[in-house]
């Protein structure tokens, strides 16, 4: 059984630095992307939809508070800071502007392990997150928060990264119309080009892969001009 994995973005200009984050974080689960600039980074945010950022302050183009900074104008990201610098003041600004958690370098695998573990647990419930133990279901349709799984009349349905988000997304908001803008928001930023197009692919491909008949939805609904919304669960209608 494929599930899906946390996806983390190591943004760090010392190569060596990266592949031993990288070689860890993947040794333990984890999907990992790099980026060496904050321009980088920025991209990757973009293109990835990462689940957490470990950030290195000291990036060659910006100063990595400036990196914490643009994701706090859009997202609740987890970030947690991996620096050289040990100063008060360095880790009071970090944590001021928005960071979750701040490392002085160097960190050992298990501390740093823990911190990612306590990272995204904050992140899930910032985010609204059913407990992992719960389990979101409407007519055939099963979400296991827990396990990232997603099951329609008993068969695992395969879906990427992105569209994982978005249905999760919808489905922790069940009932509710969700905009655009606000799914938008949640799975890319504010930074990707035509989103609303993006957005209207991903949703006919989820619904390709949920709906045995598309144009007459059971799960998935579109509010015209406003946004999405997901049924229900039954035993909270």
């Amino acid at each position: 059984m494929a599930l899906i994995k946390d996806k983390i973005l190591v943004i760090e200009d010392e190569k060596s630095i990266s592949y031993l984050l990288g070689t860890v974080l993947t040794a333990n689960g984890y999907d990992v992307i790099k980026a060496y600039t904050g321009t980088e980074a920025c991209e990757m945010l973009d293109a990835y939809c990462p689940d957490l950022i470990l950030l290195d302050l000291g990036l060659p183009d910006r100063d990595g508070v400036d990196v914490i900074k643009s994701v706090r104008s859009w997202s609740m990201l987890p970030i947690v800071v991996i620096s050289a610098r040990s100063q008060e003041k360095d880790k009071v600004e970090a944590l001021d502007l928005g960071a979750d958690d701040y490392v002085t370098k160097p960190v050992g695998s298990s501390e740093l392990l823990a911190r990612v573990r306590t990272a995204l647990r904050h992140g899930a419930v910032a985010a609204g997150a059913r407990q992992p133990s719960e389990v979101f279901r409407v007519g055939a349709l099963e979400l296991d928060f827990g396990k990232r799984l997603l099951k329609v009349e008993g068969t695992e349905v395969h879906l990427t990264q992105v569209e994982y988000k978005i249905v999760a997304f919808l489905a922790r908001n069940a009932g509710r119309v969700m905009t655009y803008d606000a799914i938008i928001s949640h799975v890319w930023g504010p930074y990707m080009d035509d989103n609303n197009r993006i957005l209207r692919v991903n949703m006919a491909n989820i619904r390709r892969k949920l709906e045995k008949n598309p144009a007459e939805p059971a799960y998935l609904f579109t509010e015209i001009g406003v946004g999405y919304r997901m049924a229900e669960e039954e035993n909270n209608a």
